[in-house]
């Protein structure tokens, strides 16, 4: 059976199919879903960017605070080590002293730079660089310690040798002075006078200046003293004192201040009381009189009248002289 194709039936063969008609809202979505999609690539890919440059940023921040870590326990090392040998350097000299002023301002430095919050990689270098510097320092001083050290042991040995020369000569020295002393004594004792050949007379003075001689107590007016210094090779030439003891015969001595007497002290430490003193110009060697007067404020009376004489705190001498009463009936 054959079929043949006819027209349906109310159409024109001569008549095109029509075209569907397209929708003008299609037409606009189309660029906004491409320009949307973009956008998300964009932000995707912004996001990405961003997150790998904080890790980027944090695996920095991780490396300079290790680094830091790493710096500044480098530097704790070496100031302990420093802070060691300060502690067994007992002496300084001026080379060490400069060199702790240099080592103490390079700390600080490399501690100012550790310490930044903002640290740069090139300033970390240079704290880095600094504390082998510092370590350096540090060497230099350990060896400077010890130099000292050993320049200490040789002072002590040195010292130790001078302070046994130093005893020996203060020994030596202690006993030349006690030998000096010793012979100074023996010329001290040796160059103390002797006085010898005592003469002790009344005086009577007349109205007329004229002098005479009495034994009557109470027409004495004055007493003259003399007697030999012998001589003495020993004493030196030159002033000597000489004290004078008179007691009156009722034992007691005679002592009157505005007539220039006082005290001194004899060899055993004694204090006595001298009734006058006096100045001899004595000649080294030479036998020599001394002669002169003494007269009392008050009358004599009768008794024995003592004279004693005393030099370099030795007595020297003495003599006695008696006085009597006078006339007929005393």
């Amino acid at each position: 059976m054959a079929y043949e194709n006819y027209p349906l039936a109310g159409s024109s063969p001569s008549t095109p199919p029509r075209e569907p008609k397209k929708d003008w809202r299609t037409l606009l979505s189309i660029p906004l879903i491409i320009a949307l999609l973009g956008t998300w690539g964009y932000i995707i890919w912004d996001k990405s960017k961003t997150k790998d440059e904080i890790q980027k940023k944090d695996t920095q921040y991780a490396v300079v605070i290790s680094e830091k870590d790493t710096l500044q326990s480098l530097l704790d090392e070496a100031t302990n080590r420093y802070d060691n040998l300060k502690t067994t350097n007992a002496k300084k000299d001026s080379t060490i002293t400069t060199k702790d002023k240099e080592i103490a301002s390079k700390k600080a430095q490399i501690q100012s730079l550790i310490s930044k919050k903002n640290a740069t990689a090139s300033e970390l270098k240079q704290a880095k660089d600094l504390i082998a510097s510092l370590n350096t320092d540090i060497e230099d001083y350990k060896a400077q310690v010890e130099v000292l050290k050993g320049q200490n042991v040789v002072l002590a040995q040195e010292k130790e040798v001078v302070t046994q020369e130093r005893n020996k000569v203060r020994q030596d020295f202690d006993s030349a002075k006690t030998v000096i002393k010793q012979k100074e004594d023996v010329i001290d004792v040796g160059s103390t006078l002797h006085a010898a050949n005592f003469t002790i007379l009344g005086i009577d003075e007349k109205s007329n200046g004229k002098e005479k001689e009495t034994t009557k107590a109470k027409k004495v007016d004055k007493v003259r003293i003399s007697f030999d210094l012998d001589e003495n090779r020993i004493a030196p030439s030159g002033a000597k004192d000489l004290y004078i003891l008179v007691t009156a015969p009722d034992g007691k001595p005679i002592s009157v201040e505005a007539l220039g007497s006082g005290t001194f002290t004899t060899r055993e430490g004694e204090q006595k009381t001298f009734t006058q003193k006096v100045n001899v110009n004595y000649a080294q060697g030479q036998k020599q009189r001394v002669s002169f007067d003494w007269k009392q404020n008050s009358p004599y009376i009768t008794g024995d009248y003592k004279i004693e004489v005393y030099h370099n705190g030795f007595k020297i001498g003495e003599g006695i002289r008696h006085f009597k009463k006078g006339g007929l009936f005393g």
